[in-house]
């Protein structure tokens, strides 16, 4: 399939395109949210003045504390038309559940078979899922219904294990990794200790889940540049979604941002007040789910800072792009005056030689203000070597957070806990 008609057209003609749908959308929500009902009126909204995209600032957003509160106010079905529950990973409080129906899988399939197609993959694709398909997880199941819908091959291996992961590429020979990009450095360390040779198998690409390649200027970040310099022939998409708005934003080939599907969502971009921010300014991803039956959510605040940017690509899409999450709202970081998010730590932390892994902690000190614990795996617990790190958080940063030294084994058992369906970098105990 070629780029959607959609996706090529004029910014004023997606516009008007996305107010017809948000149209549909609250009449939807208006008579089968009971959650919505209780906003609108509490609120005094009246949906049939909201008709075009800008009218949404009169409708408070939601937040991630209504859906773990008020979950079942939000579903719009009947159980008994509910085909799959998920969660999301509970990374930044409680886990969030959200009931798909049948039309919302074959949604979800399609969404991923977008993010496929802006990757340049094809029906000739062979993908290795490095991601776990069950645990209540979204975006493995998405990866699934995706590849089937561009009719695809899928080897779903699952996450971990180096060994079994090079046993498939083996004998499979598949064509295209789907997996957390900070694996990939592990794969690659297992092939140069086991004498194979990475830069001569069948992969190709790499769809990356959850860690961010790239700086808010497209260039690599640490984490890019590693891979890409120990793997040249691998080629990178970057992705991002969230369990919550069922759609995933892929970058093409240009690298320069993840493109936004008009079919399937509107996008804000809004400010600590809830404001629109200017053109240019970074905001919090706030989201307007398009064609979801079971759980539709309207103006739900994401919790992700990004940069929005609206140039027509070079691919032929005239959407808007989404660049890389600098960091989420409720894990920013006041630390003596310096105002951070853990992704700054994280692209410092991958570029110090003799860092094998790490755990960022972030905890209230005694006087109420915010302390940042850095737990390191390291061979070397030098005095030298600890200065060596704070003197490389002080040249980016102006500011050095606590470190301390553990063994590469026990923050390897921080990152995976037996729950965990992705790699932990944070605990944030404030």
């Amino acid at each position: 399939m070629p780029i959607p008609e959609i996706e090529k057209q004029s910014p004023a003609e997606i516009e008007r395109f996305q107010e017809k749908a948000l149209k549909k959308l609250l009449q939807y929500l208006a008579a089968k949210s009971v959650f919505y009902k209780r906003h609108f009126r509490n609120h005094g909204i009246q949906i049939e003045k909201i008709k075009h995209l800008a009218d949404l600032k009169y409708i408070p957003p939601t937040r991630k504390e209504d859906l773990q509160a008020k979950a079942d106010d939000l579903i719009c079905v009947n159980r008994n038309q509910i085909i799959d529950y998920i969660t999301t990973s509970g990374t930044s409080g409680d886990p969030v559940t959200c009931a798909m129906t049948d039309n919302d899988l074959e949604r979800l399939a399609y969404n991923e078979y977008l993010g496929f197609r802006c990757a340049d993959c094809t029906h000739n694709e062979v993908f290795q899922l490095m991601t776990t398909i069950d645990r209540r997880f979204m975006a493995g199941l998405a990866y699934f219904l995706g590849s089937r819908r561009l009719q695809s091959a899928m080897i779903r291996v699952g996450n971990g294990i180096p060994e079994l992961q090079w046993d498939t590429i083996n004998r499979f020979s598949p064509s295209t990794l789907i997996a957390v990009p900070s694996f990939i450095l592990n794969i690659i360390d297992y092939a140069e200790r086991n004498g194979i040779d990475h830069h001569q198998c069948s992969i190709k690409k790499a769809i990356c889940i959850g860690d961010n390649l790239r700086n808010t200027d497209f260039s690599f970040n640490t984490l890019g540049k590693k891979i890409n310099e120990r793997w040249p022939e691998l080629t990178c998409y970057s992705t991002y979604a969230s369990t919550e708005m069922a759609t995933s934003f892929t970058e093409c080939r240009y690298g320069i941002g993840g493109h936004h599907h008009p079919e399937l969502i509107i996008v804000e971009f809004l400010d600590e007040k809830d404001n629109i921010v200017p053109k240019g300014e970074a905001g919090e991803v706030t989201i307007t789910t398009l064609g979801v039956e079971g759980m539709p959510l309207l103006r739900f605040k994401t919790g992700d800072i990004c940069h929005a940017h609206y140039e027509p690509c070079k691919c032929g899409r005239n959407t808007m792009r989404l660049g890389p999450v600098i960091g989420r709202k409720n894990q920013m970081i006041k630390y003596k005056g310096t105002t951070l998010y853990p992704p700054a730590l994280y692209d410092i932390l991958e570029n110090i030689d003799g860092v094998k892994n790490y755990i960022v902690e972030l905890y209230t000190n005694t006087i109420g203000t915010d302390e940042i614990l850095i737990r390191i795996g390291a061979e070397n617990h030098s005095e030298s070597f600890e200065k060596t790190i704070k003197d490389h958080f002080r040249a980016k940063l102006r500011v050095a957070p606590s470190i301390s030294f553990e063994s590469v084994d026990y923050i390897n058992k921080l990152q995976f806990p037996s729950m965990s369906r992705k790699p932990i970098k944070l605990i944030d105990r404030r």
